[in-house]
């Protein structure tokens, strides 16, 4: 597809952070978006971007069993989708021990679950077409862990796993898939939407009070810029061969490539353990 040719984007979670700043991307590119937001204010707010090409749709990605009806009365009304961005998603924050199993099931439910549903309500035109590029918000979380997120550094795992495998399922259909993992980014995910479950075990104080006031104090101080990496977006999918995983940021930069230096030193030192365990 040319760079000049309009396309449909279904951008999940277009209220804010990512998802707003590729949405306004888009339709300043000349784009037809379509905005999923969690209510009437908020949907009147994204149709407010353009008179013509934003079209908000009344969404909560875990409520599954409504997205397929939602995607094939827009598609129905606006047009099939040509990119889909999973942008929807939230931060818990809490150590393991502390945090309850419902808020690990809502954090998959929202993060990945629904994640998943999108992708499978549009897959179907998609492949019959043979064309389209789904892109799938992760987290540097996805790829480094960091003590005291273990609910969404397990979410965001998932996701990569899933949009890795996922592209080489749909890569022969022409349909391109692409996991970014940003790192601190100025949004609101370590403000207002970040679940925190209380801490209340003194023996974590150490590993876990400096990294909540650190996140605390950093919150709205973050220096990735939102605008920015929704023009990488935009280049990316003008792209024939996008990557499979895209790392944005300095400080994401930074922890993945340690982490892999890790890894591999760690593989290393027991490589003859890993291959001791074969039959003779």
């Amino acid at each position: 597809m040319s760079k000049t040719a309009q396309r449909i984007f279904l951008i999940t979670g277009a209220s804010s952070g990512f998802g707003r700043a590729l949405a306004k991307a888009a339709l300043a590119a000349g784009n037809i978006v379509i905005g999923t937001v969690r209510n009437h204010p908020a949907k009147v707010e994204f149709e407010g971007l353009h008179a013509n090409h934003a079209h908000g749709v009344l969404l909560d990605v875990s409520d599954f069993d409504s997205i397929d009806a939602a995607i094939n009365e827009v598609a129905q009304r606006v047009g099939l989708i040509d990119v889909l961005v999973n942008s929807a998603g939230y931060g818990h924050e809490g150590i393991l021990e502390e945090s309850p199993l419902e808020e690990l099931r809502r954090q998959f439910d929202v993060n990945v679950f629904g994640a998943v549903a999108m992708i499978k309500a549009v897959l179907p035109s998609m492949r019959i077409r043979r064309t389209g590029h789904i892109i799938n918000i992760t987290s540097m979380a996805g790829l480094v862990t960091f003590p005291g997120i273990s609910y969404y550094c397990g979410s965001k795992f998932a996701l990569e796993g899933i949009s890795e495998a996922l592209e080489q399922e749909v890569r022969s259909f022409g349909i391109k898939v692409t996991a970014v993992a940003p790192g601190a980014f100025r949004t609101d995910w370590a403000g207002r939407s970040m679940v925190r479950t209380e801490h209340s075990i003194d023996d974590y104080d150490t590993v876990f009070a400096p990294i909540r006031r650190a996140r605390l104090a950093k919150d709205g101080k973050q220096p990735g810029d939102p605008a920015k990496a929704a023009k990488v977006l935009l280049d990316l999918i003008d792209e024939d061969v996008p990557p499979v995983h895209l790392v944005l940021g300095d400080d994401a930069l930074r922890v993945v490539r340690d982490k892999i230096s890790a890894l591999s030193r760690e593989i290393d030192a027991r490589e003859s353990v890993s291959k001791s365990t074969g039959f003779s």
